[in-house]
């Protein structure tokens, strides 16, 4: 028979044994190590990768006290072609993939809003516009398949051409490389004879003749050796022509297989103020490169109001021709686009 004594020391030990799991469980969740392996598709040293993506890795890293750790496969190293890249995060080939939702055409509706002609202003703002839409309008539809770290845009795009383009006749016939679904329909409404590919393949198709202008921002004409490919740089006088749609997400299960607390890390350090920060990057990535196009002595061509208006009223139509399109697949394509204009004038004077 076991006395009262013997049965409080047993539960005493118990306790004590009980205890030390919780302790041992609690150090070993604090000791684990995870690496994370984000793919992408431009070289390490273009400026997304090299400014935006890179640093992130870092503060998170330092953040975890070196519990998460990255391996960074720029230039597609781990196979597939860009349009690829959201899959691969969906399907666990990546762990973090950084891509451009509109390779997939029709596949992320809602994005293209911030995509249509003369809508943002600028890239910090509009970046901020599109997390915070995309909060309330894309994470269980567009991006449902993926946990979203971040969702930006790049500074207003510029037309970089072999020949001069002022006026919209100047496009007649002109074969030019568009990013998106929207931008591709803008430019052929317009004249163009739009040639779809990924960023990468742009210096190869401009040098061989595939193409004569692609539109990108000035951020990535360094990396594409675009300033010395072609001699003509249209801007549009503070106004953007469009701007293309980024999405950095992870998989799922990935991310839910992590302790609380380096969640708690990836979460601090992604959302709304990294989206704001990689727009406003684009914006000041995009100095240097320009710079640089002035020193080779390229013709960068600056619109007049009454030229811009010219391409605005011009590009209406394509904006019409959406709004149609995303109430026919039972979206409100007149709302979505009213709320983003709102959110980025809300946050243009931040």
């Amino acid at each position: 028979m076991i006395t009262p004594r013997r049965t409080l020391l047993k539960l005493l030990g118990a306790a004590t044994l009980s205890a030390a799991a919780v302790t041992f469980s609690a150090t070993a969740s604090q000791a684990t190590d995870v690496t994370l392996r984000l793919h992408q598709l431009l070289p390490a040293q273009a400026s997304v990768p090299k400014n935006v993506l890179q640093p992130w890795m870092e503060r998170i890293e330092a953040a975890s006290e070196g519990r998460i750790k990255f391996q960074h496969f720029p230039s597609m190293q781990l196979g597939g072609k860009p349009p690829e890249l959201y899959d691969q995060a969906i399907d666990g080939v990546a762990d973090i993939i950084w891509t451009i939702p509109g390779y997939t055409p029709g596949r992320f509706p809602r994005t293209e809003v911030f995509e249509l002609p003369f809508t943002i202003t600028d890239a910090e703002s509009a970046s901020r516009a599109y997390w915070l839409l995309g909060e309330e309008t894309m994470m269980d539809a567009d991006f449902k398949d993926v946990k979203v770290l971040a969702l930006w845009v790049h500074a207003p795009g510029v037309i970089h051409s072999k020949e001069p383009i002022e006026s919209i006749d100047d496009l007649e016939g002109v074969k030019l490389r568009a990013p998106t679904r929207v931008t591709n329909q803008m430019f052929n409404a317009l004249g163009a004879t739009p040639v779809g590919m990924p960023v990468p393949a742009v210096p190869e198709a401009l040098s061989k003749g595939v193409i004569d202008a692609t539109v990108i921002p000035w951020e990535i004409t360094t990396a594409l050796k675009t300033s010395e490919l072609v001699g003509n740089h249209t801007e549009f006088g503070g106004e953007a022509l469009y701007t293309t749609t980024f999405v950095l997400a992870m998989n799922k299960e990935r991310f839910n297989a992590l302790p609380d607390d380096l969640k708690a890390v990836i979460d601090e350090h992604s959302g709304l103020e990294f989206s704001a920060m990689a727009g406003k990057q684009s914006a000041i990535d995009g100095e240097g490169p320009k710079e640089l196009t002035y020193d080779l002595g390229n013709n960068i061509i600056e619109l007049t109001p009454d030229q811009v208006a010219e391409w605005k009223a011009a590009a209406q139509p394509t904006i019409d021709a959406w709004i149609a399109e995303m109430e026919a697949q039972g979206i409100d394509g007149a709302a979505l686009r009213n709320r983003a204009l709102e959110l980025i004038k809300q946050h243009s004077s931040m």
